[in-house]
């Protein structure tokens, strides 16, 4: 029997060795790997994550974009209704202001077909002056009306 240390064949430690140092290799490189791959599933899992968040972003400002509409609609459409409203108020009140100021002309002119009435002379008798006395009273019965008149357009 020969002695070990003498043995002329490959080192059977030294291949032991080698077969370790390939396999920590090949650990490191799979770690790597595994490594490598979280990464990547990192980064595509936050591509995910962004773009639902930027789909949801999106949605709620189009949510706030419509609701902003449909409030600027109704506030439009109060506005003309309240328009609306101070149009035919105004209308109204003109309408009124015309009926009193025709009442008034007509008073006037009553009264002053009922002086001419009593101051008209018959035909056979002397007619004598009376262009002023009807002038001064017309004067003092009559004021000229004043018309203020708006026209407004809806």
């Amino acid at each position: 029997m020969g002695c070990q240390c003498c043995k002329s064949g490959p080192d059977s430690d030294a291949l032991e060795r080698e077969r370790q140092r390939k396999l920590l290799l090949a650990k490191l490189r799979h770690q790597k790997r595994v490594q490598a791959a979280g990464k990547i599933q990192a980064w595509w899992r936050g591509n995910l994550v962004r773009r639902t968040l930027l789909v949801a972003a999106l949605r709620a400002w189009m949510i706030q974009c419509w609701w902003r509409m449909v409030m600027q609609q109704r506030i439009q459409k109060r506005r003309q209704a309240f328009l609306r409203i101070y149009v035919v108020q105004e209308q109204a009140a003109v309408k009124l202001q015309s009926w009193v100021r025709m009442w008034q002309c007509r008073q006037c002119y009553c009264q002053i077909c009922n002086a001419l009435c009593l101051f008209q002379v018959p035909e056979n008798s002397l007619a004598f002056q009376t262009d002023d006395f009807l002038e001064v009273q017309y004067r003092v019965i009559s004021k000229q009306p004043e018309f203020h008149i708006e026209i407004l357009s809806v």
